[in-house]
């Protein structure tokens, strides 16, 4: 799947306004955290080669997806997200993907 293809199906304005409201309060998640972790996953299908144009269904592995995503804010610093915030940003995600067709 391509990265244009991903803009055309998953609006990230969308995709982060919909993420915010399913996700626990507590976990004091804003729009910048979300993006960020948006930003991270598109790197994890690249790096991934889930990003092509075939319509082969790839399987994603949600501890991997997980365990990049945590490695990379670890090394880059950028900003602080436990794994419990990153994981609800990953569950967030995959449904906003059930809900646009984007995943099955």
């Amino acid at each position: 799947m391509a990265k244009d293809i991903l803009d055309e199906i998953c609006d990230d304005s969308e995709c982060i306004k919909f993420i915010l409201e399913q996700t626990d309060k507590s976990l004091n998640l804003k729009d910048d955290d979300v993006q960020y972790v948006l930003d991270l996953i598109y790197e994890y299908y690249a790096n991934n080669e889930m990003m092509d144009d075939s319509d082969e269904v790839a399987e994603i592995a949600e501890d991997d997806m997980l365990n990049f995503v945590m490695s990379a804010i670890r090394k880059e610093k950028i900003m602080i997200l436990t794994e419990e915030q990153v994981a609800a940003i990953l569950d967030g995600e995959y449904k906003y993907g059930v809900k646009t067709g984007l995943y099955e």
